[in-house]
């Protein structure tokens, strides 16, 4: 007969994962909505860490609304992007992105001011361009989701 650990003992020995929910905003000519935040060198889009017990749609709502004063609902899952772990973070990122919609170009924006530096609306193309490196295929999985009506795993 098996022997199972206790359930403590069984969830204390599961692997685990950072998770982070950003928002796709675009106006209405199709622009990437980002936010340049003051404590990394790239853009990113709207979004950040969910916290604990949180869901990950709920904290995407939360976080777009803490970064850009926009009340946006968290509507289809459009990707979803693994990072590995690497120094000084000991645990992979596992980040969603969330189809946030589409605002007018003229909606008024107010960033955080304590993270952000500013925002703009970019081509996407060259909102891609404004990310870091790594980063940049969650934006082209999730505006190909987009797209497609699909949702795109960003290994």
């Amino acid at each position: 007969m098996a022997q199972f650990l206790p359930p403590e003992q069984w969830f204390a020995s599961l692997p685990t994962a950072y998770l982070a929910a950003f928002g796709l905003i675009t106006d209405e000519s199709g622009r990437v909505l980002l936010v340049d935040p003051n404590y990394r060198e790239h853009w990113t889009l709207p979004g950040g860490v969910v916290e604990e017990g949180e869901a990950p749609h709920r904290a995407c709502e939360r976080e777009v609304a803490e970064e850009t004063g926009l009340t946006r609902t968290a509507g289809d899952l459009l990707a979803l992007q693994w990072s590995a772990p690497r120094d000084p973070r000991p645990k992979p990122f596992v980040s969603f992105v969330f189809d946030c919609g589409q605002v007018d170009s003229h909606t008024a924006i107010t960033v955080q001011a304590d993270e952000l530096d500013g925002y703009a609306f970019f081509e996407p193309e060259a909102a891609v361009a404004h990310l870091h490196p790594a980063l940049a295929p969650r934006l082209s999985g999730a505006l190909r989701a987009r797209a497609t009506g699909t949702t795109v795993y960003v290994p």
